[in-house]
């Protein structure tokens, strides 16, 4: 590569790391939000919350990667314009498709890193998010213990605890369970413990009343204990694993155990080969965004209004692109074999960077395809 390409490559690069950290940030707080309200609420761990954080972020970048490198593209190639410097080489003698190869090698880099995301670490973390999220939702002890505040674990279900003292014995409990609408039960105790059997957590309650209530009649009936067992599992059933969503599933099984995934898991043919498939095409649409953002912008000479005509078309190349990878996508889980369509909008974008870098080469055609202006005659 020469000093130029160098240059300019690094240019989109830096910026290419900018947008994408602002666009990471956005993206985040709104997820943190929701996820600190979940987790924190149900009393886990700030480690929970940030291991859950960091298991979201490889889908997060996935969705604003294309976004940050048509920016960076769009932004540096616009700047090399306004400052005159992609006029000086085109005096120099230097084509269009030699000012775009600094983008080519920007695209190749960006679509390598989705690639990398796609097909790898975006199936890891959402199958290990997944796993945490089971794991969480069957630790019902962090929920049930916060001193001073009435708890709702499961509906129908009202738990209180009075205080905690420092060896973990929970003082004034009380518990209604009001899921059966035919009867209420109240528990009622001094002292209780939490206690782990394998996978199972009980509620040990102590020195306590346990009072029963039939909606029929009206009978109240009440039972003093010395200790009751009270399982937690009814409080918050686990969460069933059941079947892998796609997403999940590793690019490799999709590649080779088609058949037993269709089996096992019932993913349809067609589904599969939708995700298979999407994880390789939005490398290619990666690089075709990038693509259409350099030549579009080539188009233009250098004029002191800018190029906001070009940026405007680019965007509106890129929301045309992003439709269609929405499009394609139905007709490819109803017949496998029309999978070939999925990479129908990246060759689209492909194409038309190729064109409007063809265009760019030929001033005297691309004057030809814009209006002229009215001139006035002299009279």
């Amino acid at each position: 590569m020469s000093r130029y390409d160098r240059y300019v490559l690094s240019q989109y690069l830096l910026f290419f790391g900018f947008f994408a950290l602002i666009l990471v940030a956005v993206f985040w707080i709104n997820r943190a939000v929701s996820l600190f309200d979940w987790l924190i609420g149900d009393g886990q761990s700030v480690l929970a919350f940030l291991e859950i954080s960091a298991l979201s972020l490889p889908n997060l970048v996935r969705m604003v990667l294309p976004l940050a490198a048509f920016a960076a593209t769009v932004w540096v190639t616009n700047r090399l314009n306004s400052e005159s410097e992609l006029t000086v080489l085109r005096a120099t003698g230097s084509s269009p498709w030699q000012l775009a190869r600094p983008a080519m090698a920007f695209g190749v880099l960006s679509a390598a890193m989705m690639s990398a995301l796609s097909l790898f670490l975006l199936p890891a973390s959402l199958a290990q998010m997944q796993l945490r999220e089971a794991e969480l939702s069957r630790s019902v002890s962090a929920k049930l213990l916060n001193a001073g505040n009435f708890l709702h674990p499961s509906a129908g279900i009202t738990f209180f605890i009075g205080s905690i003292d420092p060896d973990g014995t929970l003082n004034n409990v009380f518990l209604t369970d009001q899921r059966d609408p035919s009867v209420e039960i109240t528990y009622t105790s001094d002292r209780a413990y939490l206690v782990r059997e394998d996978d199972m957590a009980h509620l040990i309650l102590v020195d306590g009343l346990a009072q029963r209530k039939e909606a029929h009649n009206d009978r109240l009936s009440t039972t003093a204990f010395a200790d009751f067992s009270y399982p937690l599992g009814d409080l918050s059933p686990a969460r069933t694993m059941g079947a892998r969503p796609l997403r999940n599933i590793p690019t490799l099984d999709l590649l080779r155990d088609r058949d037993e995934i269709t089996q096992n898991e019932g993913h349809s043919a067609g589904a599969q080969a939708e995700e298979l498939h999407l994880r390789f095409a939005r490398a290619a649409v990666t690089f075709a965004v990038v693509m259409i953002g350099v030549s579009t912008l080539l188009l233009g000479g250098f004029s002191r209004f800018g190029i906001w005509k070009q940026v405007l078309v680019a965007f509106v190349l890129l929301i045309l692109i992003e439709g269609m990878r929405g499009v394609v996508s139905e007709p490819v889980r109803d017949n496998a074999q029309m999978w070939p369509l999925i990479y129908l909008p990246a060759a689209i974008g492909v194409l038309i960077s190729m064109i409007f870098l063809h265009l760019a080469t030929r001033p005297q055609a691309l004057s030809r395809l814009r209006p002229r202006r009215k001139q006035e005659t002299a009279t």
